[in-house]
């Protein structure tokens, strides 16, 4: 039976128990047990496929929004932005797409826990809906030429909190589904969160190319930048109305301090976010980066109707990075090692980036693009080869542990697996911050030394 309530568990008068699935309301169930096979073929697959499929849209206009400042910087300058014209536009260009970067990989240390203290119903809703703070906000900079670069920063900043969603929705899905299925089901959540950076830079483009065939006047491209802030709202409004609605909250879904105190202390939490860095790093960074790294390599390009149209082709990355990634973790299953497949991802991300130098030597974009394109399905495999990785660390780790002091062999176990679950959310925040790492390296070559080929080779030998 389950046990489904309006207010949290802590209101007993409030409890009514019910034999099926979780109503339309989306309220606190107060008994859940996925591990149970009967409990879980009539009444919870239903309500945690619901849940998960409302988690993946709410946070797939997190990613969305995240990355928005990707394609935007790249208008700005046409727009009537000084700062993002002349010599300073890549430099510029480079902090603002890096900004959100940062926050969002700071936002998902806190974003983990918070679902374990205001349920995942509330608080998908909360971050859904505060992403119309930033996307409001840039519709109003957007209409004057004069708003300064710092305003753009702290959007920007705002922005990046869509970064943090990535956090508090894996953490929310874990708890509803059994150990056996939960690796599937946090697959297609991180996937579909991964798609919206290439949602965004396939469509908002194409929203731009739209605001400049309708306004025929000097502030075309502000127009169009003002339509494209404002593409997301409704969007964002449905994220937020349909975890209002239909999602609901466990309250059996609480922090497990002693979990996140022995992971924070375990020396495969820190390997494992050093790895994490240069494969989503990786991918997060060139994802942003990438439509600026086209206009800056390849100006001529701009001048063509169908490379603005399709966003310069940048959206292909993002998009085959994120389909590899499920890829990735059922590789590391075929080949049985998560750290070998891992070890091969990094020797390739080496030569994907010498094929990119070899494209710019010889001014090939074709070759660029292509080179592009492997890189970001390398980084995909490798996110998930990594996150395959974690779960098999922790548990071996609790086994030798167990026989090393004489604990019993199930309680072991269980603890690896809650150590596993509570490294995830450091492990997401640290690679998300190597990605900031990534496009900080590459504008500061640029600026100092004229060129991002020294940043280029330093990844490309840092990755070996």
């Amino acid at each position: 039976m389950t046990l489904i309530s309006d207010k949290p568990a802590n209101d007993d008068s409030s409890v009514v128990a019910e034999a099926v699935q979780a109503p339309k309301g989306g309220r606190w169930i107060d008994h859940w047990e996925p591990e149970d096979p009967e409990f879980w073929e009539t009444t919870g697959k239903k309500v945690a496929r619901r849940n998960l499929w409302f988690s993946v849209f709410a946070e797939n206009i997190g990613f969305s929004v995240w990355v928005l400042f990707s394609v935007l910087v790249t208008q700005m300058g046409n727009a009537g932005f000084a700062f993002m014209q002349g010599d300073q536009a890549v430099n510029n260009g480079l902090i603002l797409v890096s900004i959100p970067v940062l926050v969002g990989a700071a936002m998902r240390i806190p974003y983990t826990f918070a679902v374990t203290t205001f349920g995942g119903r509330a608080f998908t809703t909360f971050s859904a809906g505060m992403l119309l703070i930033p996307t409001l906000g840039l519709a109003v900079a957007f209409t004057q030429p004069t708003t300064p670069m710092w305003v753009f920063m702290i959007l920007a900043a705002l922005a990046g909190f869509g970064g943090g969603n990535f956090s508090s929705s894996m953490a929310n899905i874990s708890f509803f589904f059994p150990e056996s299925k939960k690796g599937a089901a946090l697959g297609i959540n991180a996937a579909g969160g991964n798609l919206g950076v290439a949602v965004t830079q396939l469509a908002i483009p194409l929203v731009i190319a739209f605001g400049l065939f309708l306004s025929a006047s000097d502030p075309a491209y502000r127009f169009a930048l003002v339509l494209s802030s404002l593409f997301w709202v409704p969007f964002i409004v449905a994220a937020a109305l349909g975890a209002w609605l239909r999602m609901d909250s466990l309250s059996n879904a609480k922090p497990d301090g002693e979990s996140y105190a022995l992971a924070m202390r375990n020396r495969n939490t820190w390997i494992m976010a050093f790895l994490y860095i240069g494969t989503f790093g990786s991918f997060i960074g060139f994802s942003f980066a990438f439509p600026t790294l086209i206009r800056a390599n390849f100006p001529d390009l701009q001048n063509i109707g169908i490379m603005v149209a399709l966003g310069n082709l940048a959206f292909l990355g993002a998009l085959v990075g994120s389909f590899s990634r499920p890829f990735g973790g059922w590789l590391a299953d075929r080949i049985g090692s998560g750290a070998r497949l891992t070890a091969l991802v990094f020797v390739g991300l080496a030569f994907g980036v010498a094929a990119i130098m070899a494209s710019l030597a010889i001014g090939s974009f074709a070759l660029y693009l292509l080179s592009f394109i492997v890189l970001f399905v390398i980084t995909g495999i490798g996110n998930g080869s990594t996150y395959r990785m974690i779960p098999t660390i922790f548990a071996a780790s609790a086994r030798s542990n167990a026989e090393a002091n004489g604990h019993s062999f199930k309680e072991a176990t269980a603890s690896g697996k809650r150590q596993a679950g509570a490294a995830i959310g450091m492990i997401g925040a640290v690679g998300a911050f190597g990605g900031f790492i990534l496009q900080q390296a590459l504008r500061l070559s640029n600026v100092h030394l004229g060129t991002m080929a020294p940043a280029f080779w330093a990844y490309a030998a840092s990755s070996f």
